[in-house]
């Protein structure tokens, strides 16, 4: 016999647990599943874990710049001490999290989720019934139907590596390329990244033209080919890309991500797809099922990140509890690539402006020489404003240099909320901050 809930949530990541939470507190019963520890993509394999391993990163790239500008020493990346660094966070977690749902009384389940029927999900030999689900199940590496495919590892097997490999080759040229290419070169390994064409698409071409000579510093070779494939050989891997055969002791598959919804047999939920992807209502509910939502990288409505995800869970929770009609949304949302120097954009990039018939002028420029990048003696340090005429609202910010994961979110709020190019100059900000520098980046 089915067990009865009013709100069963598939995953246990950012927005499953803002979903759960929220539901709990309204005093209806909740179940969450997940086959996996507790805690999520970001929270275990992702954002956080890759936050705390790049402070190891920072400090050295700090080092290296400043030695002989009153730094001296020798300093180095132990690639242990740094995991039992990050395990220190992630180890935790899920322990925490299920503690969390314990108070809640919120049940917790173990295993593979699949739907049973239309307000069923199974779990194991348990059933479990509900008045609404939510699908938060992530999202996992897309296949690239390529001879070899298997012996690719994916981005959460390289976070938990115990010794790093002398040799990486990144299958992919997006954030998780770009990150952990940095990172693993800055610790000692030879890295490659095989890309068709630009890397980090996702970003303005200006900024990632400024932020390229990092990766030469750094010896991180980029090809230009389309991989066909990855055989073992006996000193490890080969990477067939074009014309080139690119040798690697791992091979990391980083490629782009699609929704993690192929196992939950969603033909006995009744809960449509439409090319790969859930068929979604603008509110985030199934088209085909009215009990079923889904929210973050499994709904792949809005950008893949953390706060998409939470955003996404509370529309969720205030349409089966107000029935308000909420809609996601993702005006201005930031992101940040983690590389050292960071980038980070917010908003539209100029040819999605020019795409879209706006009306804008840019303010852009690289500069080494202000007081943000010399203090640091940082040589990349560019920012790219667009600001639309007659309003001169901030519709786009792309910036690459110190802080700009941090002072990118002065123009996500600006974005956002409407600010003008005029308010954020007539705002006084700390200074010297990376913050006092945004009145000068839009003219």
């Amino acid at each position: 016999m089915a067990e009865n809930f009013d709100f069963v949530a598939v995953g246990s990541g950012t927005a499953a647990q803002v979903a759960v939470h929220r539901m709990a507190d309204a005093g209806k019963r909740c179940a969450v599943i997940d086959y996996r520890p507790y805690g999520g993509t970001c929270a275990l394999r992702g954002c956080d874990p890759k936050k705390m391993m790049v402070s190891a990163e920072e400090a050295l790239a700090a080092y290296r710049r400043m030695k002989g500008k009153g730094i001296e020493g020798s300093v180095s990346i132990d690639w242990g001490d740094l995991q039992a660094f990050k395990r220190s966070f992630t180890d935790p977690v899920p322990e925490k999290q299920e503690a969390r749902y314990e108070r809640k009384g919120v049940a917790t389940f173990y295993g593979a989720a699949r739907f049973a029927g239309p307000d069923r999900i199974a779990v194991g030999d348990r059933e479990l019934s509900f008045s609404h689900a939510l699908i938060a199940t992530g999202a996992e590496p897309r296949p690239l139907g390529i001879e070899g495919e298997p012996l690719l590892t994916h981005s959460d097997a390289f976070l938990e590596l115990e010794t790093l490999p002398d040799r990486i080759v990144f299958v992919g040229g997006g954030y998780i390329a770009a990150e952990f290419a940095h990172l693993a070169a800055r610790a000692g390994a030879k890295v490659t990244i095989v890309q068709r064409g630009r890397i980090l698409k996702a970003f303005d071409p200006d900024t990632v033209d400024w932020l390229m000579p990092s990766f030469d510093d750094l010896g991180i070779e980029i090809v230009d080919a389309e991989v066909n494939g990855v055989t073992k050989t006996a000193g490890g891997l080969t990477v067939h890309a074009g014309d080139r055969m690119i040798e690697g002791e791992l091979v990391v598959h980083a490629a782009g991500r699609v929704p993690a919804i192929g196992s939950l047999d969603l033909e006995a939920g009744g809960v449509a797809i439409d090319d790969g992807r859930l068929a979604l209502t603008a509110q985030l509910r199934s088209q085909s099922n009215p009990k079923v939502f889904a929210a973050g990288d499994a709904a792949a409505n809005g950008p893949p990140l953390t706060p998409v995800s939470s955003h996404d869970a509370k529309g969720v929770v205030d349409n089966i509890l107000e029935g308000s009609g909420r809609t996601p949304n993702y005006h201005g949302v930031p992101s940040a690539l983690f590389t050292e120097p960071a980038a980070a954009r917010a908003g539209m990039l100029e040819s999605e402006a020019r795409e879209a018939g706006l009306d804008f002028t840019v303010s852009a420029g690289s500069h080494p020489g202000w007081f943000s990048a010399r203090r640091l003696n940082a040589q990349i340090y560019g920012h790219k404003v667009l600001i639309e005429v007659g309003t001169r609202r901030i519709l786009g910010a792309h910036l690459v240099g110190p802080a700009a994961d941090e002072l990118i979110n002065v123009f996500g709020l600006a974005i956002r909320h409407g600010l003008s190019a005029d308010d954020i100059k007539s705002t006084m900000f700390a200074y010297p901050t990376a913050a006092s520098d945004a009145g000068y980046m839009v003219g």
